[in-house]
């Protein structure tokens, strides 16, 4: 196994927490190099790291092979592009870019330059949904009905983070939390013959919207219902699936953020396990008529894995199970005006 050479464009919360964490402990990778402009805090941690303060000195290193685009939203595009345009392969932070033309002309760039575009969306390898597609996949609900997606915070003052708080380019919860929910729904159940979205604007003062609601149908006329808030002060339910035959409900509590929040490394054998006592409830009918009421445990959640895509993907040409269509489809969706 030859590890990718890897550089990280910025090393704040999504550098720190969701990257370099397994670019440095996956055989796969090896964290070569992180732009700071500003201050060198990376090399507290990793001593061995090259720090950059220009895109530009980065870009025509050549030993940099993968560059991780994990910087605020409104500047995906320009950056991912200008990555692309100096023949490195890109592992880009979602929302991918903020409109669909900007993303399109991404693909168009990476297929031109023959490099991968890779779009980081770790919470299809989160416990919880994991859980919820192993149910549906198992056939104990039936048809599907309904689907509610939830990513409730109580968060009612504004947020020192001008790039989030601020009327740019992808900006607002929309964006930010419900790119990961209308991902899980696509990743489940593909391409919505129809949507609607309804986006609000809540707290005093807010230039974006601070709550959304999506509703998706698919073939099979399944409803996918996604709803993003920072009003909630009771926590809801994250996952909640309605069948003729049966009900499957679970809160989000994937512990892998919290685990790299806390300093625990991807390869500690406790990274992913699920907390006691935050089973999903599991109701269905059986073939007797019988309703049987079943706790169900999640699997381990495994953001790895999505790095282990990358890398088969690069090195193999694999194909990536985050497929670019999907991407496309979302943005489409978080574009919605």
């Amino acid at each position: 196994m030859t590890p990718i050479k890897t550089a990280l464009l910025a090393y704040g919360l999504s550098g720190k927490i969701f990257h370099a964490p397994f670019l440095a402990t996956n055989e796969g990778f090896e964290l070569y190099a992180v732009l700071e402009r500003n201050t060198q805090k990376a090399k507290n941690d990793f001593p061995d790291v090259k720090s950059y303060v220009s895109l530009e000195e980065l870009l025509v290193d050549d030993t940099i092979e993968l560059v991780v685009v994990n910087t605020p939203n409104n500047t995906h595009f320009e950056l991912a592009k200008q990555c692309l345009q100096a023949k490195k392969h890109v592992l880009l932070e979602k929302p991918a870019t903020a409109t669909p033309e900007e993303f399109l002309e991404l693909m168009e760039l990476a297929k031109s330059v023959k490099k991968h575009l890779l779009i980081y969306q770790n919470r299809r390898w989160s416990s919880d949904i994991c859980a919820a597609k192993e149910i549906i996949k198992l056939g104990k609900l039936g048809d599907i009905v309904e689907v509610h997606l939830r990513f409730d915070r109580f968060r009612p003052a504004i947020s020192a983070k001008g790039f989030k708080e601020n009327e740019l380019p992808g900006s607002g919860i929309l964006y930010d939390l419900g790119s990961h929910l209308i991902d899980q729904a696509i990743s489940i159940f593909g391409k919505p013959k129809k949507h609607y979205v309804q986006k609000g604007m809540y707290r005093n003062g807010t230039l974006v919207d601070d709550y959304a609601f999506v509703h998706l149908l698919f073939e099979n006329q399944v409803n996918a219902f996604i709803t993003v808030s920072m009003h909630v002060l009771d926590i809801q339910p994250g996952i909640v699936i309605h069948g003729t035959k049966g009900s499957f409900i679970k809160d989000f509590c994937d512990e892998q953020e919290n685990q790299l929040m806390a300093g625990m490394a991807p390869n500690h054998p406790d990274f992913g396990l699920e907390l006691e006592n935050k089973e999903g409830k599991l109701t269905y009918v059986d073939e007797n008529n019988n309703v049987i009421t079943e706790l169900v445990p999640s699997q381990k959640g495994n953001f790895n894995g999505l790095f282990d895509e990358v890398y088969e993907c690069i090195r193999n040409e694999k194909p990536f199970s985050v497929r670019n269509e999907e991407i496309l489809e979302q943005i489409t969706l978080l574009n919605t005006k």
